[in-house]
């Protein structure tokens, strides 16, 4: 065997997501995000296209991060629907973390991908970035929503027109062990025609 896959079943199998708010205050170090971004680069993508695009926030960048995101809930909610605890969270999360990466989505020029595949690309990469922050100990979280996926954020993050935001990724570490996880067995989740 060329790798000990033993290590990488550990890594894919022991992989969490932990909500910022379960997040101790320790930073993360900037060697363990260039780390996690590089490795992120290394997805699959059809024709080479690599259509990531990360924008990697911290210190005081956290707390504008959540006043953009807070002040763009209250500008785009009807005030019956406005929830005061939403408000809050989305001004508050970014800060809980030590960097909240932008997980963007650069639309190829001429088209000839498909979009779909451009976006499996980007989940391709932040797969990877689970995956290296899980080695290295390190609690992660992919967010979306309505101010993700919106023309606001998107201008936020300089990206185009046809460019897309897919959400973001905390980084922090935990304060507690990580939790234990299960799946359903495969038999639930195949069919085998041949082998």
């Amino acid at each position: 065997m060329r790798y000990n896959l033993s290590e990488l079943k550990d890594i894919i199998r022991n992989r969490r997501s932990i909500k910022p708010e379960n997040f101790s205050g320790r930073k993360v170090l900037k060697d363990q995000v260039l780390e996690i971004l590089n490795n992120a680069i290394w997805a699959p993508t059809h024709g080479l296209t690599q259509p990531w695009h990360f924008t990697v926030f911290a210190d005081e960048e956290l707390v504008a991060l959540g006043q953009f995101m807070a002040e763009h809930y209250r500008s785009s909610t009807p005030s019956n629907e406005f929830l005061q605890k939403k408000y809050d969270k989305l001004l508050n999360r970014p800060a809980l973390a030590s960097v909240v990466i932008a997980i963007g989505m650069k639309r190829q020029l001429i088209e000839k991908i498909p979009e779909i595949e451009e976006i499996e690309a980007v989940a391709c990469a932040v797969q990877n970035m689970y995956l290296t922050a899980t080695a290295y100990g390190i609690a992660p979280y992919w967010s979306s929503g309505a101010v993700s996926y919106s023309k606001e954020m998107k201008a936020y993050l300089n990206l185009g027109e046809k460019d897309k935001c897919l959400g973001l990724f905390y980084l922090g570490y935990t304060k507690e062990e990580l939790p234990t996880s299960h799946r359903k067995p495969l038999e639930y989740h195949s069919e085998w025609r041949g082998m």
